[in-house]
């Protein structure tokens, strides 16, 4: 809905909203191309003035060079440990570069994209994702909610660290998902998500152990705990809006999950509330942005932080962004080592785990600033015994 000024009297009038298309349960559904064709941005797009306020500058997060640690140079991991620690005590956000990740199959998974959102409407909306469950196809995530509304097309799916392509004649997740989802067609597809899955995950446990040497607690306690785990792989595309300035892409949030290792294309567009202000992270072609997420600021006893951020619109440019989200295996104890408890004389969040807090997202509450602390009282009230 638009707001127009009426010259005699000085006062706002409300224009009538622009034709939305819904489908048969009376969902919204996302056509940006139609959309963007309409004179005023519907209200349901349209997000609080304190939600869209402009970022001041730019993160200085430290970008960490892993190659001395993967190659156990002793003073370039403690280097490196100082860089994390440094930035999960602040604002939980830094950058790796010498990842280990083959560049062909970063921008592999980018072409791909455009392969996935390309396709006509109606087969997009076939696979949407239904209530509850996590992957499938998303526009605005008009599926859940009616306002605050993101400007964005996604596409989800789970991925389990013990189903690496190996040589046996099984077909690995992915790559099924992707032929009985989609079809045939994208096999291919299918197979560079697999394989950038997997890459995701190598990188993942390689930060696990950085973040346990940060904290001062056994190397290998968070790598151990993760390499059964569950993640969940997404692409996402931005489409341009004349409205930039109404909407956002992602509204304000933490994530729920453990760690997030996102790769942006050149458009930019993640921004972090740190030091009280929104600041953009500066894309990199060969960095991965990596960010501390709920369930591990519960593992490190509190001591790490997930930050609130989002994702703005480009008025003229697409965006696109790979993000792989981090998470246990669903039944594992939400709990940190106790020598860091012991350290710290006291327990910050009761023991849950990772389905208690997935379910808790999906089915109860729209992730933001205040989800853990929202999710404990959730639990309690369900499960008093945990603390």
């Amino acid at each position: 809905m638009s707001l127009l000024m009426d010259s005699t009297s000085s006062s706002l009038l409300l224009s009538p909203p622009p034709y939305l298309t819904k489908d048969e349960t009376g969902t919204l559904v996302f056509d940006s191309s139609f959309l963007q064709k309409q004179a005023s941005l519907p209200s349901e797009f349209i997000w609080p003035h304190g939600d869209l306020i402009h970022n001041e500058g730019e993160l200085k997060e430290p970008v960490i060079d892993l190659e001395g640690f993967l190659k156990g140079d002793e003073v370039a991991t403690a280097q490196a440990a100082e860089l994390v620690r440094t930035a999960c005590l602040n604002h939980g956000f830094f950058q790796v570069t010498n990842h280990g990740v083959d560049t062909s199959l970063i921008h592999a998974a980018h072409e791909e994209i455009d392969k996935i959102f390309k396709l006509p409407l109606d087969k997009k909306l076939s696979v949407r994702r239904k209530p509850g469950d996590v992957s499938g196809y998303s526009g605005a995530h008009a599926h859940r909610y009616s306002s605050k509304l993101p400007w964005k097309e996604t596409f989800s799916f789970g991925y389990h660290g013990d189903d690496d392509s190996g040589d046996d004649d099984s077909v690995p997740l992915v790559v099924d998902y992707f032929k009985s989802v989609l079809g045939k067609d994208f096999e291919h597809t299918g197979w560079v998500y697999q394989r950038y899955c997997e890459a995701m995950r190598k990188v993942s446990l390689v930060i696990f152990e950085l973040l346990a040497i940060s904290l001062g607690v056994d190397r290998l306690n968070y790598r151990k705990f993760f390499e059964d785990g569950s993640s969940i792989m997404r692409c996402n595309y931005y489409p341009p809006c004349n409205n930039s300035t109404l909407t956002l892409g992602t509204g304000p949030h933490c994530d729920p999950t453990s760690l997030t290792i996102l790769h942006q294309d050149q458009v930019g567009g993640l921004q972090v509330f740190a030091d009280n202000k929104w600041l953009a992270i500066r894309p990199r072609p060969d960095a991965l942005v990596v960010n501390i997420g709920d369930t591990f600021m519960a593992l490190s006893n509190g001591r790490y932080r997930s930050c609130l951020h989002r994702a703005v619109v480009n008025r003229e440019s697409e965006r696109r962004s790979l993000v792989f989200f981090v998470s246990p295996n669903e039944e594992k104890v939400v709990r940190p080592p106790q020598d860091l408890v012991c350290r710290e004389g006291h327990r910050t969040y009761p023991d849950f785990t990772w389905s208690d807090l997935l379910e808790f997202t999906q089915k109860h509450y729209r992730a933001d600033v205040a989800t853990l602390q929202s999710f404990i009282q959730w639990l309690l009230s369900s499960k008093p015994s945990n603390f």
